[in-house]
């Protein structure tokens, strides 16, 4: 994981995964960062942002599991991460049938 102070992530997982304690949503932390890319507010992004690398960022983008992101946040991040030109977004991840 990035480093990331641990009240910061603390008060993230409350605020994020409300379903779960902070200490359960803590064992993944990772969903916990997801969680706030996906769906932070402006200020919540911020403070991770300040925290982690753009290169971590990254990772959480392309270890992306099915359903993390929005189609929004997911364009979003691709650009702010210069991952993506305009209008060239990678799909997001998607279930195959096998």
């Amino acid at each position: 994981m990035g480093q990331i102070d641990s009240e910061i992530l603390w008060q993230l997982a409350a605020k994020y995964i409300w379903w779960k304690t902070p200490r359960e949503a803590l064992r993944y932390p990772d969903r916990v960062i997801a969680q706030v890319m996906d769906i932070g507010d402006y200020d919540d992004v911020q403070k991770l942002v300040s925290q982690l690398s753009t290169e971590y960022l990254r990772q959480m983008l392309i270890r992306a599991e099915i359903g993390q992101f929005s189609p929004r946040s997911w364009a979003y991040w691709h650009y702010r991460l210069g991952l993506a030109a305009p209008l060239k977004v990678p799909p997001a991840p998607a279930r195959r049938i096998v």
